[in-house]
């Protein structure tokens, strides 16, 4: 496949147009996730459809003092992972193109989710990510965008913001690409030291601890559901060698429905041992979230729900997060996560035109 670059949406807007468009917004440096990502949209595109990658890295989303500078640039290399993956087109437009006269002196806010998390360790980024992936949105004019579930609060914003501003796209979610070892693909990954790796590793082992202390908890429920008596219950178990389990099983049995609390704190412990490596993880938040508005989960909370984590590593900041479910009649789902019987790799890695 012959993969076409543009850099103005003229260009763009000029070419016939006969299927449906699909676009994977990024800020370039691709890999993998980002692979996975284009190769989705090739799908729902269709061999009669058009697949648009654009690759424009947005000032407006970088603080103070972040990597704007540093961000890595490498189109050539971009072009051709979007071309294999199945790209038909990279748009990659100048900054002047995005943003003619300057600095836009209106742009989309936000809101109060966009203060939480991320927003508030990073205050505004999210106003820049809207402004852009607005911008983009009616620069390329399609009929299906794609973004990854490694940038979950990202995600929602952006799906907020097409419901609310009425935007005729279809906000499609794919999930995040992991390495064997469990650490989520990010064009930032390439900053990182050997040393600083196994540092940075402590990020998804915390989200799988979350993740496993909640199957047990949940696990512990159904079975001391299935006993009408805590003494029955503790005898039946106890006679089958779990005198351990039977305990829990009762002390779940007398706790309240939720179990946020010890998800938590299963995360926690992994990540204050981290701090204590060489380099040392540096923490930004540990957070167990609603995923409607980014808002902390109760104990006694049920439904979906998301553990997200930001940390520094030297001077690289890496963000994760998995989808957990609480009050499920089974365990959650752990496929395409390390120690489960499902593969490693999921699909890819959110890109918004801000990873």
């Amino acid at each position: 496949m012959t993969t076409t670059v543009l850099h103005t949406a003229a260009d763009l807007h000029a070419r016939p147009r006969t299927g449906r468009r699909a676009v994977v917004m990024t800020m370039g440096a691709l890999h993998e996730g980002h692979a996975t990502l284009i190769r989705t949209a090739r799908e729902i595109a269709g061999p009669e459809g058009e697949v648009v990658v654009t690759v424009f890295v947005n000032p407006l989303q970088f603080g103070k003092g972040e990597d704007l500078d540093r961000y890595p640039r490498t189109l050539d290399a971009d072009v051709k992972l979007a071309g294999i993956s199945g790209a038909d087109v990279v748009f990659a437009p100048s900054v002047e193109e995005v943003y003619p006269g300057g600095e836009p002196e209106v742009r989309i806010t936000a809101g109060p989710m966009g203060q939480r998390l991320e927003g508030a360790s990073r205050p505004g980024h999210f106003d820049g990510m809207l402004t852009v992936v607005a911008k983009l949105l009616h620069l390329t004019r399609p009929d299906a965008a794609l973004f990854g579930q490694k940038d979950a609060q990202q995600l929602a914003l952006v799906r907020r913001m097409v419901r609310d501003l009425n935007f005729g796209v279809e906000i499609v979610a794919v999930p995040t690409v992991r390495e064997d070892d469990g650490l989520a693909l990010s064009s930032r990954n390439r900053y990182l030291s050997p040393q600083e790796r196994r540092t940075a590793l402590a990020l998804s082992r915390a989200l799988f601890a979350g993740r496993d202390r909640l199957a047990a908890q949940e696990a512990l429920r159904a079975r001391a559901r299935e006993v009408p008596s805590s003494q029955a219950r503790a005898e039946a178990l106890s006679a089958l060698g779990e005198s351990r389990a039977a305990a829990d099983a009762a002390a779940v049995a007398k706790a309240s429905p939720g179990v946020a609390d010890a998800v938590r704190a299963a995360a926690r412990l992994v990540l204050d041992e981290a701090a204590r490596l060489d380099p040392p993880l540096e923490l930004d938040y540990l957070a167990l979230v609603d995923p409607a508005d980014f808002t902390e989960i109760d104990d006694d909370y049920t439904g979906e729900a998301i553990i997200a984590v930001a940390a520094r590593v030297g001077t690289t900041r890496l963000i994760d997060n998995l989808p957990l479910t609480f009050g499920a009649p089974g365990t959650p789902d752990s496929a395409g996560q390390p120690g489960s019987l499902g593969a490693h790799r999921g699909a890819g890695e959110a890109s918004g035109a801000v990873s």
